[in-house]
């Protein structure tokens, strides 16, 4: 394929990041029908359709490759404008990163207070639960993530982070009222579950080991987004859930939970991957983010 012109890379990702192309002109201080044209250009250079033309835009698959090299073109002037002095005074560089909420919720943002003052970093999160955090990667919307998939997105590198465990964990009240009588796998079929959202399968699985069927927890489910308030309505009585160890101990220890099954912990792998780029930020985020976690995660 030949080069790909630069202004034509950029004018595409202001569209995607903007939403329109009037919105991308205004940005970039230029008409809307120099955006088009420019946009086109592009499609015709490469030929493919790099835009689904909605409101708001959307990159086709095609497009997502070119707004992810416009994203890491744009990581590299930041990064060589840093070492040539000629970022402005007090300047920040941000860094995006999807990760899941329990992450987000117990080790990960330590983490980022152990990347060096000097580099002047802000970053921007986004919360995304760990069997898609990968998506937003490959759609180039972040440069890094902390995802369950071994498998890198194509211009990225991974590493094992290390294991976030859960139990399934009740508070004494709920285990006297709903699992008290007969074994917990049947039990499980009525009780009242907590789930983080619709695509939270970890109460399904665990129901599952216990059966060695393919049902799962009772349809009676509360979904609670937040990974803070999901441990509050497991302790609270509402329902049982799948807790990450570092969130249960304590409440375990204060006799606010209960095991239901300490012999059947569920381990859920964790990875970092990030784009392939030779950038001190993300190297410095990549190592702070890795050193918390072998502290944190089995």
């Amino acid at each position: 394929m030949s080069e790909l012109p630069l202004d034509q890379v950029r004018t595409l990702l202001a569209v995607v990041d903007e939403g329109t192309f009037d919105a991308a002109a205004a940005a970039l201080h230029l008409t809307p029908s120099a955006v088009s044209q420019r946009v086109k250009a592009l499609e015709q250079r490469t030929g493919r359709v790099l835009l689904v033309r909605t409101k708001p835009v959307r990159p086709t698959e095609s497009g997502e490759v070119v707004v992810r090299f416009a994203r890491q073109l744009a990581r590299l002037e930041r990064d060589a404008r840093a070492e040539l002095g000629m970022s402005a005074a007090g300047e920040a560089t941000r860094v995006s990163v999807a990760v899941n909420a329990d992450s987000l919720a117990t080790w990960f943002l330590p983490a980022l207070t152990r990347v060096p003052e000097g580099l002047r970093l802000t970053f921007e999160l986004h919360r995304e639960d760990e069997e898609h955090t990968a998506t937003l990667l490959r759609e180039g919307l972040v440069m890094a993530a902390v995802t369950s998939s071994p498998d890198a997105v194509s211009g990225c590198s991974v590493r094992l982070l290390g294991r976030m465990r859960y139990y399934a964990v009740a508070s004494p009240g709920f285990v006297d009222r709903y699992l008290g009588d007969g074994p917990l796998r049947d039990a499980l079929e009525s009780a009242p579950t907590v789930a983080f959202d619709r695509r939270d399968s970890y109460q399904d699985r665990f129901a599952r080991s216990l059966r060695g069927s393919q049902g799962g927890a009772s349809a009676a489910r509360h979904y609670v987004p937040t990974s803070e308030g999901f441990v509050a309505t497991v302790a609270l009585g509402l329902g049982w859930g799948m807790v990450p160890e570092v969130q249960a101990a304590p409440l375990l220890e204060a006799g606010t939970l209960v095991h239901l099954a300490p012999e059947r912990p569920m381990d859920a792998p964790l990875y970092w991957q990030q784009w392939k780029l030779d950038s001190p930020a993300l190297a410095a985020v990549a190592e702070a983010v890795a050193t918390a976690a072998a502290k944190t995660l089995a």
